[in-house]
């Protein structure tokens, strides 16, 4: 596992996700020197939702140079094109404008302090954005849902893999950002992040 090289970026919550009668989608901006990266722009109940947090940092919707998406679940999807000038990652390849740009996800840097792991479970092509910060190391993901889970992911198409990457994470990761739900510690893994 490749680790960002320099622990620079500033992480923002625009958007704390959630599972239930509504669903959306936890969604981030990493600061990283020039860069602004929006990580899983997806539902939420309206772009404001996103788009006034974001302003809320000095930012508007073209100052976004980058957006990763950790799968292509339309609930991590649906508001990326918010960001008309912003290059857009996913498992294999970076998107901008008329341009494809095929590669692998995996241990590609989209900036000194943001590095991305292919961590295959909730879906074959899966995501995880490593960002390093002075706080610590932090995992944007869907190997959970949110604090706590779920234990087993209802939709995961391979159990085990995501079970081995939540394991892999332990110790080298301090701060989980989930897919659903707020940042929580990742501290231990007895079956529950904690």
């Amino acid at each position: 596992m490749e680790l960002p090289r320099s622990r620079t970026a500033r992480l923002h919550l625009l958007h704390a996700g959630s599972v239930g009668e509504r669903v959306t989608s936890t969604v981030t901006l990493v600061v990283d020197g020039d860069q602004r990266i929006v990580v899983d722009p997806g539902m939420v109940a309206s772009p404001a939702a996103i788009l006034d947090p974001l302003a809320d940092v000095g930012l508007g919707p073209g100052d976004v140079t980058d957006v990763v998406l950790s799968h292509h679940h339309p609930d991590h999807t649906l508001h990326a094109g918010l960001f008309p000038e912003a290059r857009v990652h996913d498992h294999w390849a970076i998107y901008q404008r008329d341009r494809w740009t095929t590669r692998p996800a995996d241990g590609f840097e989209v900036s000194p302090s943001v590095r991305l792991l292919a961590t295959p479970g909730h879906t074959p092509q899966d995501v995880t954005t490593l960002v390093g910060t002075v706080e610590g190391l932090y995992a944007l993901t869907h190997l959970w849902w949110f604090e706590g889970g779920p234990d087993r992911d209802p939709f995961a198409t391979d159990q085990a893999a995501l079970e081995a990457w939540r394991r892999a994470l332990v110790g080298v990761v301090d701060v989980v950002v989930p897919g659903h739900g707020a940042p929580f510690p990742l501290d231990t893994l007895d079956g529950e992040p904690g």
